[in-house]
């Protein structure tokens, strides 16, 4: 257990720093609770004393004063320990609250600042879902472990000062006799968290189950392909194999505990048996209120001792799932900023470029592109053509540093992104992604959420939308920019189209110098693209412009087309020149006048 030792002392850090009041009420509270237990049982022995010495004796008023005081404070310190369980479960409550809500904090931030890669591994959504989902909890769990042993180790002491008052040999032997009980435990212990890290994956795998036979996004296609039997036979089935794993760790530890438990009756019952002969051999002194004080306290004894041992078992699972929180926690980002950063420019002067590139995704062996040149003049508009995975959205993620290029450099005005801070290169860039997320919020906070940094006032969110043309369909929702979107919290939902507008307005409200847009009008229909190509180009003026697209109506607005395949870019010019060529571009855009698409 000494490799656990650091994450002990972590968690009481996190515990202290999130409800230090409470930690401090929380262990007076532990000295007192550990205590009372031994007032009681010495106050059971005089008791029982009493009520032996006054039995056959006249029940006059005085006889019964130091009887009817014990029974009064016995009631007192029955009512003080029910109090304070009260009171206890009121403290842990709000330190349970106060910590689980700072451990989500320090998880969304982790998780906020972790590189796009980690996305590409499920090894890491294994360690992110066991941060998450278990060890969100263990921290607390873990403290109230340590407060019940350290409760229960206090009443254990003073109950083995009681017991050695009658033979020195009787602490020890409550000690031995529960010896197999601590071996049970850890070892259980270490199997159960073994077990957890053998299944993570097949637990996020019933969680997947369970999420794609509720959200509404899947509903039709689940109906239509009448798939909902199939995933739930898939849930069923993994459910049960976890299910019976579990089971059966938990039967073996049951049975474990069993052996372990007949040696502590056995150990009780030999302890018991040499008091009552020593009370009826009659020379030792050894009344009736000994007999039942001996049997209280080493009764308890046990039990504070079972409980002893399964807060050690439960400090020692819960620890190594700590191991899993404070390992998550400790992950460091591998893209960080340069020590000396560079300045970041309010106006484009160069341009960006990206300067013999080669790159491939984390964990795959296929390179995306590979020694891949290209440049977008400042203050141009310039479009990237291609099929799907031609390596078109890679540049995004390369342009906002979401990824690094194993090979090459990516220059604003001819400086290596890499030497400007990584936040204030992000700043630089607004985006449209390909796939935007649609936020469950007002449709005035979704276009906000575009520059929050900069508190923009309602005319800038209305002239955004404006430009994005989601004016119209936002002022149609029955509270206008005030209209909560998206179904979750009982708001109005918006066609695809509708969404894609909405995320276009958010990206032109943020006055960045580039601006990228990955597919802008895939979700428009013609009449809406017709719309909005018809301010396109006013709303880019002046700004450095990357657009990603299929369709070759949009593409042909830039200054400059680029046809990419394969990584690579096998055609360049304006659209006019691109036709005269007539290549790979002049015959799509041929196909695509003859579909309309």
């Amino acid at each position: 257990m000494a490799e656990l030792a650091p994450y002990l002392r972590q968690a009481f850090e996190l515990v202290w720093t999130a409800a230090r009041r409470w930690m401090i009420a929380w262990s007076v509270l532990l000295i007192v609770q550990g205590l009372l237990p031994v007032g009681i049982v010495y106050l059971t022995r005089a008791l029982v004393d009493d009520i032996a010495r006054i039995l056959g004796t006249g029940l006059t008023l005085d006889e019964l004063r130091p009887t009817i005081f014990l029974v009064a404070a016995m009631a007192l310190l029955l009512l003080l320990t029910e109090s304070l369980h009260g009171i206890s479960r009121w403290v842990r409550t709000s330190q349970a609250e106060l910590v689980q809500d700072h451990i989500s904090t320090l998880i969304h931030h982790k998780a906020s600042t972790l590189d796009l890669a980690f996305y590409e591994s499920s090894d890491w959504y294994d360690r992110m879902h066991r941060a998450k989902y278990d060890a969100l909890t263990r921290p607390i769990t873990l403290l109230e472990n340590i407060g019940g042993m350290v409760q229960n180790g206090i009443t254990l002491a003073a109950m083995a000062v009681v017991l050695t008052s009658y033979a020195p040999w009787i602490p020890l032997l409550l000690l031995v006799s529960t010896g197999p009980a601590l071996v049970v435990v850890l070892r259980y212990a270490r199997k159960q968290h073994e077990w957890w890290i053998r299944n993570t994956k097949a637990e996020r795998r019933t969680r997947y189950y369970d999420w794609i036979l509720t959200i509404r996004e899947a509903a039709a296609e689940l109906r239509l392909f009448d798939l909902s039997a199939h995933f739930r036979e898939a849930f069923q089935s993994l459910r049960q194999r976890l299910r019976i794993g579990k089971l059966q760790i938990m039967r073996d530890q049951a049975f474990a505990e069993w052996w372990a438990a007949g040696l502590g009756v056995l150990a009780m019952g030999g302890a018991m048996g040499w008091m009552i002969w020593r009370a009826v051999d009659g020379q030792s002194g050894i009344g009736l209120g000994d007999l039942a004080m001996f049997y209280q306290a080493f009764q308890q004894g046990q039990r504070m001792m079972r409980m002893l041992l399964e807060h050690v078992g439960q400090i020692y699972q819960n620890s190594l799932f700590l191991e899993n929180l404070f390992g998550f926690l400790t992950i460091k980002p591998e893209l960080r900023s340069a020590q000396q950063s560079a300045p970041t420019p309010d106006i484009i002067r160069d341009g960006i470029q990206f300067e013999d590139i080669t790159f491939r995704y984390p964990a795959s062996d296929i390179s995306v592109m590979e020694h891949f040149s290209l440049d977008v003049p400042a203050n141009k508009m310039v479009a990237i053509v291609g099929t799907n995975g031609a390596g078109k959205s890679t540049l995004v993620k390369l342009l906002c540093r979401f990824y690094d290029p194993e090979i090459g450099l990516v220059k604003i005005d001819g400086i290596d992104i890499r030497e400007h801070d990584i936040d204030a290169l992000r700043r630089m860039i607004t985006v449209l992604f390909q796939e935007p997320v649609h936020y469950h919020d007002s449709a005035g906070d979704n276009i906000r959420m575009g520059d929050l940094a900069n508190n923009p006032s309602m005319a800038e969110v209305h002239a955004a939308a404006h430009n994005a043309g989601a004016d119209g369909p936002i002022r149609r929702l029955p509270e206008g920019y005030e209209t909560k979107l998206g179904k979750w919290f009982g708001g109005a939902d918006l066609s695809t189209g509708e969404w894609q507008r909405v995320a276009l307005a958010r990206a032109f409200l943020r006055k960045a110098p580039i601006i990228v847009l990955d597919e802008p009008t895939s979700a428009m229909d013609v009449w809406a693209e017709v719309d909005w190509m018809s301010r396109f180009r006013t709303l880019t003026e002046g700004r450095t412009t990357l657009v990603i697209t299929h369709r070759f109506t949009t593409a042909m607005q830039a200054d400059i087309i680029h046809i990419m395949d394969g990584g690579r870019l096998i055609e360049s010019g304006t659209h006019e020149e691109l036709i005269e060529q007539d290549g790979r571009y002049a015959q799509s855009w041929r196909a695509q006048q003859r579909t309309g698409r």
